[in-house]
């Protein structure tokens, strides 16, 4: 596996524990649907969270969010819609980004922005 790949796990499932350790129950991590992924599913306060966790090494070039397009977030929102589907589940959804990055002392540091994007941004 490719480092960048390793970076990647490893950020996931530091936010995987960062939801836990704030109340969220985690439903599914890596949701694969067709061509599409969803990295956490969670819930919270009844809302589904659609979790897209985004890492980088720096963020001299852009800021690990920024890399949320909008062809990215339509695959997001079908894929979720999928699993809504899927698990016949009725409640309302949020979408959320976790940005990963390390700090002067290559501690990594989490930016959890709630409500990121809607489903219709999309289009």
């Amino acid at each position: 596996m490719a480092n960048h790949n390793d970076f990647g796990k490893i950020a996931e499932d530091l936010a995987a524990n960062y939801l836990q350790k704030n109340g969220y129950k985690v439903l599914s991590r890596n949701f694969r649907f067709q061509k599409a992924e969803v990295d956490i599913i969670a819930e919270k306060d009844d809302f589904i969270i659609i979790v897209e966790v985004k890492a980088r090494s720096t963020d001299i070039f852009m800021l690990p969010q920024e890399a949320v397009t909008k062809t990215k977030i339509k695959s997001i929102v079908s894929a979720a819609n999928y699993y809504l589907e899927e698990f016949n589940r009725q409640n309302e959804v949020r979408f959320d980004i976790i940005s990963v990055l390390p700090d002067e002392q290559k501690n990594l540091m989490i930016d959890h922005i709630i409500d990121a994007f809607q489903a219709f941004d999309a289009n």
